[in-house]
């Protein structure tokens, strides 16, 4: 009996060893069927780490990389890489461009331009600030426009109130091309003249930059000049505390004295050549600063001057009252709150 036992336990053990074997050598291994998932479904790609385990099980090719072993597994093609998004390219390839532009924090109502504030020197040698007053105007206003976008180049534009109101659709279009816009008062006054009191200045600062809020449809730059170069110290103080940087200049072109475009010119670039940098005044609104500007800034480009664009950190947010005098005064109608959906319904098509 113990030995016929015996046999009985041998032969169970022995057919449970055949057995194994055979399922080992047989069954599929359950390491390949994720293999043979992802074959199946060529129209997906690999996970990566299997991506990277047929790699590297991959006969090494020279002329291969992984990434292109992977494809060959998946059956499809990888997408090729979305291209990275770019600024438009300037169509003039010799174009004086714009060297470097830079952000003024304006709270507290910082100054520039030597003629009279001479705090912050930020330019460096060769550079140029150029900026342009009491627009904008028909004809003279495109025209410098068209100059500086042929040469890929950047202002910062101090339009006057009422002017902003004749021309709302002009002033968009500098703002459209990437300039700086700030504001010049509402009406030119002098705000240090003798009979201008404080409330008027005020009035003249806040009615200049509410139209031309409404004018561009949003908030302009913080930044102002004041006309005639005229800083009255109660102006400058207000300014101060409405965060408006306030411009003077470093050079004078004194186009709106100049008998021709070539006198301009000469006079910007004797005074620049002497001075070697700075902020330059002219103004859009003079039909010769216009004529000038493409020779202008090629002599420029010559001279080796780079441009300096000026923008504001934030936006001058105007006061709503007024806002609101601006609209009666000039008697536009009241703009309407219903949604355009139930003004403009399409009923064909």
């Amino acid at each position: 009996m113990r030995h016929a036992f015996g046999l009985i336990l041998a032969s169970l053990i022995a057919a449970i060893v055949i057995a194994g074997v055979w399922y080992l050598t047989a069954s599929p291994h359950a390491s390949h069927a994720t293999t043979q998932t992802v074959a199946a479904r060529p129209s997906e790609p690999l996970p990566p780490s299997a991506g990277k385990l047929a790699a590297k099980d991959a006969p090494k090719d020279p002329a291969k990389d992984d990434v292109q072993v992977t494809a060959a597994l998946s059956g499809k093609p990888p997408a090729p890489p979305a291209p990275a998004q770019q600024k438009p390219a300037c169509a003039n390839p010799n174009a004086l461009g714009v060297s470097r532009v830079v952000v003024i924090d304006t709270l507290g109502g910082p100054g520039f331009g030597f003629e009279q504030f001479k705090q912050f020197d930020f330019l460096t040698d060769k550079e140029v600030v150029l900026t342009f007053d009491d627009g904008p105007w028909p004809g003279n206003t495109p025209a410098v426009l068209k100059a500086l976008d042929d040469e890929c180049t950047k202002a910062v534009f101090f339009p006057i109130g009422k002017h902003a109101t004749y021309h709302p659709e002009i002033l968009k279009q500098v703002l459209t091309a990437g300039h700086t816009v700030g504001s010049h008062t509402w009406s030119h006054a002098n705000l240090n003249g003798k009979k201008m009191t404080d409330q008027l200045a005020v009035d003249e600062v806040e009615k200049g930059f509410s139209a031309v809020k409404m004018a561009i449809g949003s908030d302009p730059a913080p930044f102002f000049r004041f006309p005639q170069l005229q800083n009255n110290p109660a102006a400058v103080t207000y300014l101060g505390t409405r965060n408006v940087a306030m411009f003077s200049c470093d050079l004078d072109s004194f186009d709106f004295k100049a008998a021709s475009a070539e006198q301009i010119i000469n006079t910007v670039m004797t005074k620049l050549d002497k001075r070697g940098k700075g902020i330059i005044l002219m103004h859009d609104f003079q039909k010769h600063t216009a004529e000038a500007m493409p020779a202008l800034l090629q002599r420029l480009k010559a001279g080796g001057y780079k441009i300096v664009l000026m923008k504001a950190k934030t936006t001058l947010q105007t006061l709503p009252d007024y806002d609101a005098a601006l609209v009666k005064d000039l008697k536009l109608p009241a703009v309407s709150s219903r949604p355009i959906g139930s003004v403009v319904q399409t009923v064909a098509q």
